[in-house]
Parts: structure tokens; C-alpha cells; sequence
């Protein structure tokens, strides 16, 4: 590798000694941001002349920090992480790949990830049983027996790729177990006879990457696509960034949690608009604040719609590398990597520059939730029970009356149901379970309330699932995994749950009577997404709240309760019981959390991380290099995206006469458009597996089912709470075939398009694809025959994947939509050629009646790179046509 700036030094460590490219001297590195020099050692090290030159990391010294991002860089992740719902696919299309690369020529070996990959088995597990001490047990149990032909799969892939660690399931949920025990912080790697030591940087398969943040390791979620490139040794091309800088100052006051710091940073930070940029915290509460809570925040970064959001390197990271059983030479190595950068603590040689920035005072956030649809949408405790009842308000309107209540017996006791009573509550997901003092929160409040005698209801549903095994074993040994269990909330295994719709079923009386009375019910859970549809088909009303929260309402039974005024319920002797009567104080946390969070219950947790319990171990995996495909398997299938590959891609092509699939409003995410949740019987999905002698109780989930495209292309669309303007009335995956008028299921007419070899587009609104970093949502599209898109505007992981996919991702121009140029998506639909320069293309659609509507849109293929995978149908052949050239 080259270097022209003349950046190549030595670091010495307890006599061993690195080669690094020090930023300290080099002109203009002190007054960029932490994660821009993080960016600009990267690009230091991987000077080539070629896919980074001198004026690529110029550009980036002298950024504007006020400009519009315009300069393309070329960006090499240390590492990729994939979790086993995104992961499966991903591993079948590099299987795929060995295939297609072998029928051109090359050799399939030269399919192999060129840097670390590791794979956490956490989306697999549902809760299909909760509310007693058996109830991780007979789930992992059902995990197993579902996922057989999967898990046999990826330890294929475990044995047939180099650089590819399996972390087997019943460990955590992925996010925790790469802060706690995967992530490096700071890389040592020989090469060469050298030994290079540069920062831990990460890219992932899950949007909730940005965990990682936390610890002060640069990463973020990116497209299964986008992760297989890296993987295979492709940049990812990235314009360089505008950095938000937020100063945090103030603390917490007492009853407030980590969790609404974050829900009131995610609303701010939406409010600021951070869509595309990289949030960088400092200021004098930074130092103060706890890797737990430092985690929370960089977690939610998808959520305020930020790339990341980092912390620096400081005390608190040391302290955190210590406790989670870091080694001491690792642990050195960090510290004075960081130290000889001058990143250590935050600091610089100059006062960073930001492109733009706030100052948000700790003090001023309130006990909160956010719902009842979307993250970012906090509710202050206080006036939770007044938008609870605007929101059944608007859905009584909607549905055109309000429940009935239903009378229903669960046992032995004769219970009423109505609308807003909590059917869920759930202790779930990265963001909270990471969080050391929201858990131990939870378990005092619990202890308390057990003291006092209440209980949960036997309506609501209550589950545990911590992000480790850590965290178990701490709740255990400060004695509050036993209260938690008294009120319900037993372990129902590790990973991650109700946040992504591994809710499993209701109490079968309670789901009778959700549907005989229309009722309209709840959830809360400790999550990071509450879309709707998400967390369960019978729940439409879903709220984000911290774990001790989570308790409270579960106790109440209900979500229209002012939790602030109304009693929780009565204790032993009768007299009410209030929530602040039973929220622990600050000193009981932190106590708890000292006397019983240990460096050994962390090497303990992780010292078999890779091997498995003894179901992984015996399990029986086939061998070769290349993957033998069951024709007969549900699960697992070659994907078609190889299909008559040639060396050389054909030429792009107009397209014309295209037909609309669906019209679809703002905040679409990638929910709705990416199969998620249950397959419902008579989907299109259900029937393709009824077909094929699959029973309805061993359809399993969609994300489960990742690995078929069969399954994955007819779910695509399929959310129950998708809105197609093209159906109006309708709900769920349901369009208008044209010209005809049908009524069909979206995945039934693009295969009739399909037949009649006509072209389909898609029209949308404001934040197209906001939410997980889900592939599925560009590659079922292209399966349909999706050529285009036109939205209002785009989320980044999203449009990326499009284009990865072959899909042209248009905008409207400023103040253009759909309804304001009169688009129905009855027209016909004509979209000329392109080429690398074209930035804007007029549209031309045509009306049933003849008329003509014309409107320019802004083709938002943002790098020369995109444009190469565009160029080739996708990154995917592109790869795989560029390694075949160099085998000939």
C-alpha cells in the first residue's frame, strides 16, 4: 500500500510493537470529528492508487464540514456481522455464487470472505411459550425442530468458508454479544511480517449495528447485498458524511431511565434531522455516563434515522473492556492506540468542527414511551393515558364503532376484556436487555411489587428474554430473577423476541375474543421498533418503554391508565398501590448493579460462546466446498439471481409501458414491504407451503424462511397493514391488476404481469424503506419484476439496496408527489435510457383515458460504484462477472 502522507508509524505495547498510521501530525486530521479520522485512517491504510487515492483522502482532510456530501470514498470495514435472519440469505447467495462463478470459468474457492464474518444465531427463538420455569426449555426445543434444515446449512457454511465464525444459538441477541465479547475495538493483524494495528470498524446486516457505537468502534447496518461485497473483498462506496455533533450536558434525574434518554433523543434528533449523517456525542456528561447507557443510545440510531450515533474512547470504554473479560494486552493495546491517536477521551489537538449540532441537557428528560406505531413518536408517562385514548379514538373511527368487551374464562377466572387492555408485555430486544441498570431496575420494581402483593393478570402475556447470559446471571445472583418470575417474567430464551414479532401466540381465549369483539389491544414492550404489524397480527397498539415500565403495565393490566394518579392495584390489606410507591430509587440500582456484576459472570457466558449446547454440537451438517441443493426443501433453495448469467452484462434498456404494482403513502417501511412475522394459511406464502405437505403449524416465520426465495418473493408486500392506494378499502398485500381491474393478492398480479412480460414500478411516498436494513425488501421487489421506484425520498439503507438489486430508485422533485400530479397508478408508465451522467429523467404516464402527465424525477444512483452494480443487474453479478475475468 502506498503512503503519501507519510502517516506510517510505530506503536509500542508492552515491547511488541505495531505498525499504525498516526493522524496526530497530519494537517487538518485534529479538527475533524472522531468518526471522520476514524474514516480517514482507513483511508490512509488502504491507499492503493487505485479505489483510494491521494485526492480522495485530501478531500476528506479538507472537508466541509457545511457542504452537501458530493465526494465519493471508498470505505473497508474491518469486519462484517450478520445475524441468522439476514445471515442465512446471505451465506445461500454466496453458495449461489460458487456456482455461478464455476459455470463461467473461475474458481469457486475465490467465493470466500476475505475479512472476519461472524454470524449470531438470536432471530430464531419465539416466545411460543411464556410464564413458567419450563418456558426457555420446550421454546429452544421448538427453535431446534424448526430450524433444522437452517442451522444444518450454516454449519455448512462454517466449514466451507474461511473467516466465518458461527455463534450457535441460546448466547443473546447478536448487538450485545458484539459489544460484550466480538468486538475488537482496536485490530492487530500481521501482514506481511508486519503488525498492523488500526481501529475496529464494522459493518452489519441488522440496522441495529450501530450498538457498536457505543463502545467507540465506527459501524452500522447496511443490506445483506452491500455486506456480501464487503465480505468478498468490495469497498463500500459512501459519499463522505455531514457529522451532527450533540453535546450532552446535564444527568439524569432520579426516576428516569436510560431508555427515556433515548426515546427523547430519538424525537429530538428527528426533529433536527439527522437522515444520512453521522451523530457524534461529547461534552462534559459524556464522561459520566455508563457504557449501558452509551449503548442504548448508538443502538437507536435507525430510530432517529442517523448512519450511527459514537461516543469516544475513554475511562468508561477501558472500564467496560475490563469488566466484560477482555484480555489485559487487548485491553493495553486500546488504550494506547487511542492515546497515540489523540482520541482518548474525546480529546483533539483542536476543537472538533461539526457540520451542524444542538446541546441537549440530560436533566430534561421525563419518564416516557413512544407509540402507539412508530419509535420516534415519544409520549411523556404523564400524558400517556390521553394518547392512548386519541389513538383508540381514531381507530373506533376508522374501524367505524369500538370494541365490544368479551367475557372469557382463563384459569378458572372470569375475566372482561375490552379495548386497551395489555395482552403483551415483554422484557425483549438489544436496546434495553444491553442495559444493565434498566434490568436491575425491573427486578427491584419487581421485588417490590411482590412485596406488596400484587400480580400480573392472567391476560397478559409476560416474557424475558435477555441480550446475554450475563444478564441472567447477574438478575440471579442479586436475587431478582425470582420476583420477576413470581409476577410472570420467566427467561423464554436468548435472543431477540417480541421486538421483531417472535411474539409467539396468545392465550388462545384471549385471541378469540380480540377477534369476536374487534377489540383494540395492546402491548409494551422494551424494544426499538413497534411498527405496526410487528409485534403481533392482533395488536395494534404497541408502545416502546423501559423495562421497569414494561413491569408496571403488566401489573396494571392495561394501557389507558395514568400511571402517575391511578393505582397500579391493591396490596395484601387492600389499600392501593401507586407506581411511585414501588420504583426503586437510584442508590438501590447502582448498588445491586455493583455488588452483582462481575468480570467472571462475563468469561463465564462467554467461554463456549462458539461451541453450543449440545444440540448444536450434534447436529449433522453436510461437507465440499460447493452446497448440494434440496430441490425438496422449504428452507433452503438456489436462488435464480444467476440464471443465464453471461461474462458481459446486456445493455440497460428503456422501459416502457410498465404498470404500477402499488401506490403506497409515507413512512413505508421496510416492515411492509420485507416478509416478516407469521405466514398466515391462506397467503400466497401459506399456500405454496400447504403444497407442499408443510403443516400450518410448522410454517414457522418468514424471517425464518429467509433462505427461500419461493417463500420470501410471494410474503414480499404481504404486511397486514400495508395500504395500497390502488386498493382502496383494502388492507394488507392486496392491488388492482390493470387493465383489467381485478382484485388480486400483489404477489398474484406481478406474476400476471410476469406471463404477460409487462414491467411494474412502484409509487411511494416520504421515507421509502425506513426501518431494518432488510435485503428482502430490494430483492422480493426484483423477483416480482419491480424495474423502478418513484418516492417522495428515500431511507439510505434502503435506496442502496435497490440499487443493488437492479432496481432503478427515482424522486420526485422538491414539492412533486403522486397526488399533487395526479397520479392514480392506473397510467402506463414510460422511463427512457440512462446513462452514468443522467441525473434527472422525464416520465411519461399515460391515463386510461389518453392523456399524457409528464414529470421529471432525479435518478438517485449516488456513486460511480452504484452505478457499476446498476450497470451489471446488481452487485451480486457484478462480483461475481469481475472474479471470473480475473480466473480467465
Amino acid at each position: 500500500m502506498l503512503n503519501s502522507f507519510n502517516t506510517r508509524a510505530t506503536l509500542t505495547v508492552a515491547d511488541q510493537h505495531y505498525t499504525i498510521h498516526r493522524l496526530a501530525d497530519l494537517p487538518g486530521a485534529a479538527r475533524l470529528p472522531f468518526a471522520l479520522q476514524i474514516l480517514l485512517e482507513n483511508l490512509l491504510r488502504c491507499e492503493d492508487g487505485v479505489t483510494v487515492r491521494r485526492a480522495d483522502i485530501e478531500a476528506l482532510l479538507n472537508w466541509d464540514a457545511t457542504a452537501e456530501p458530493d465526494r465519493e470514498i471508498q470505505f473497508r470495514p474491518a469486519r462484517v456481522l450478520m445475524q441468522d435472519f439476514t445471515g442465512v440469505p446471505a451465506v445461500v447467495d454466496l453458495a449461489a455464487m460458487r456456482d455461478a462463478l464455476r459455470q463461467l470459468g473461475g474458481d469457486p474457492a475465490r467465493i470466500n470472505p476475505l475479512s472476519p464474518a461472524e454470524l449470531v444465531i438470536d432471530h430464531s427463538i419465539q416466545v411460543d411459550y411464556a410464564g413458567d420455569v419450563n418456558a426457555a426449555a420446550r421454546n429452544t426445543e421448538c427453535e431446534f425442530a424448526r430450524n433444522q434444515e437452517r442451522y444444518q446449512f450454516l454449519k455448512w457454511g462454517q466449514s466451507a468458508f474461511a473467516n466465518f465464525q458461527v455463534v450457535p444459538p441460546g448466547n443473546g441477541i447478536i448487538h450485545q454479544i458484539n459489544v460484550e465479547h466480538l468486538a475488537r475495538v482496536v485490530f492487530a493483524q500481521s501482514n506481511d511480517g508486519q503488525l498492523i494495528a488500526y481501529p475496529d470498524t464494522v459493518v452489519g446486516t441488522d440496522s441495529h449495528t450501530t450498538m457498536i457505537n457505543g463502545l467507540g468502534v465506527l459501524g452500522w447496518g447496511v443490506g445483506g447485498i452491500e455486506a456480501e461485497a464487503a465480505l468478498l473483498g468490495q469497498p463500500i462506496s459512501m459519499l463522505i458524511p455531514k457529522v451532527v455533533g450533540v453535546e450532552l450536558t446535564g444527568q439524569l434525574s432520579p426516576g428516569t431511565t436510560a431508555t427515556d434518554l433515548v426515546l427523547t433523543l430519538v424525537e429530538r434528533l428527528r426533529q433536527h434531522g439527522v437522515v444520512g449523517k453521522l451523530v457524534e456525542f461529547y461534552g462534559p456528561a459524556v464522561a459520566n455516563l455508563p457504557m449501558g447507557e452509551r449503548t442504548t443510545i448508538a443502538n437507536m440510531a435507525p430510530e432517529y434515522g442517523a448512519t450511527c450515533g459514537i461516543f469516544p474512547l475513554d475511562a468508561v470504554t477501558i472500564a467496560f473492556l475490563r469488566l466484560s473479560g477482555r484480555p489485559e494486552s487487548q485491553i493495553a493495546l486500546v488504550e494506547q492506540y487511542a492515546r497515540a491517536q489523540n482520541w482518548f477521551g474525546g480529546s483533539h489537538a483542536a476543537p472538533a468542527v461539526y457540520s451542524e449540532g444542538f446541546t441537549f441537557d440530560l436533566g430534561s428528560v421525563v419518564p416516557s414511551l413512544a407509540g402507539p406505531k412508530r419509535p420516534q413518536d415519544r409520549v411523556a408517562l404523564v400524558d400517556l393515558k390521553t394518547n392512548v385514548n386519541q389513538a383508540l379514538a381514531a381507530m373506533h373511527r376508522e374501524r367505524g364503532c369500538a370494541g365490544t368487551p368479551v367475557s372469557i374464562a382463563i384459569d378458572g377466572q372470569s375475566i372482561e376484556l375490552r379495548d386497551g387492555a395489555l395482552v403483551i408485555a415483554a422484557i425483549t430486544s438489544c436496546t434495553n436487555t444491553s442495559n444493565p441498570s434498566v434490568l436491575f431496575a425491573a427486578g427491584l420494581l419487581a421485588h417490590n411489587a411482590v412485596a406488596r402483593g400484587l400480580m400480573v393478570p392472567a391476560w397478559v402475556k409476560t416474557s424475558l428474554a435477555p441480550g446475554s447470559q450475563v444478564a441472567t446471571r447477574a438478575l440471579a445472583a442479586a436475587g431478582l430473577l425470582n420476583p420477576l418470575e413470581t409476577l410472570g417474567f420467566h427467561v423464554v430464551g436468548y435472543g431477540c423476541t417480541t421486538c421483531i414479532g417472535n411474539s409467539g401466540p396468545l392465550n388462545t381465549a384471549v385471541s378469540n375474543a380480540i377477534n369476536d369483539g374487534q377489540l383494540t389491544v395492546a402491548a409494551v414492550l422494551s424494544g426499538n421498533r413497534n411498527f405496526e404489524g410487528r409485534v403481533h397480527a392482533e395488536v395494534r397498539l404497541n408502545y416502546l418503554a423501559s423495562p421497569p415500565l414494561v413491569v408496571a403495565y403488566a401489573i396494571a393490566g392495561r394501557i389507558d391508565i395514568d400511571l402517575i394518579n391511578e393505582p397500579l392495584g391493591n396490596d395484601k390489606t387492600g389499600q392501593p398501590v401507586y407506581l411511585r410507591d414501588i420504583w426503586p430509587n437510584e442508590t438501590a440500582i447502582q448498588q445491586a448493579m455493583t455488588a452483582h456484576l462481575s468480570r467472571a459472570d462475563f468469561i463465564a457466558s462467554y467461554a463456549d460462546v462458539f461451541r453450543g449446547e449440545q444440540r448444536w454440537q450434534q447436529l449433522a451438517a453436510p461437507t465440499g466446498q460447493q452446497f448440494a441443493w434440496d430441490v425438496n426443501s422449504t428452507y433452503i433453495q438456489q436462488p435464480p439471481y444467476f440464471k443465464q448469467l453471461t461474462l458481459t452484462p446486456a445493455p440497460l434498456t428503456s422501459i416502457h409501458n410498465a404498470r404500477c404494482l402499488a401506490v403506497l403513502g409515507d413512512s413505508v417501511t421496510t416492515d411492509h414491504i420485507s416478509p416478516a412475522g407469521n405466514i398466515k394459511r391462506d397467503s400466497p406464502a401459506g399456500r405454496y407451503l400447504l403444497k407442499r405437505g408443510v403443516q400450518p403449524s410448522e410454517f414457522n416465520s418468514y424471517g425464518a424462511r429467509r433462505g427461500n426465495h419461493e417463500i420470501m418473493m410471494r410474503g414480499t408486500f404481504a404486511n397486514i397493514r400495508l395500504r395500497n392506494q390502488l386498493a382502496p378499502g383494502t388492507e394488507g398485500g392486496v392491488t388492482r391488476h390493470q387493465p383489467s381491474g381485478e382484485l388480486l393478492t400483489i404477489y398474484d398480479a406481478a406474476m400476471r404481469y410476469q406471463l404477460e412480460q409487462v414491467p411494474v414500478i412502484i409509487i411511494a411516498g416520504k421515507e421509502y424503506g425506513s426501518g431494518s436494513s432488510r435485503d428482502w425488501a430490494a430483492k422480493g421487489p426484483q423477483l416480482l419484476g419491480v424495474r423502478a421506484v418513484i418516492a417522495e425520498s428515500y431511507e439510505r439503507i434502503h435506496r442502496t439496496n435497490l440499487v443493488c438489486m437492479g432496481i432503478l430508485p427515482l424522486q420526485f422533485m422538491a414539492g412533486d408527489s403522486a397526488a399533487q400530479l395526479g397520479l392514480t397508478g392506473e397510467e402506463l408508465f414510460s422511463i427512457p435510457d440512462l446513462t452514468a451522467d443522467t441525473r434527472q429523467l422525464l416520465i411519461s404516464a399515460t391515463t386510461p383515458t389518453g392523456a399524457m402527465i409528464q414529470f421529471n424525477t432525479q435518478v438517485r444512483i449516488d456513486t460511480p460504484n452504484e452505478w457499476e452494480y446498476y450497470q451489471h443487474g446488481g452487485i451480486l453479478p457484478y462480483v461475481v462477472r469481475r472474479l471470473a475475468m480475473e480466473s480467465n
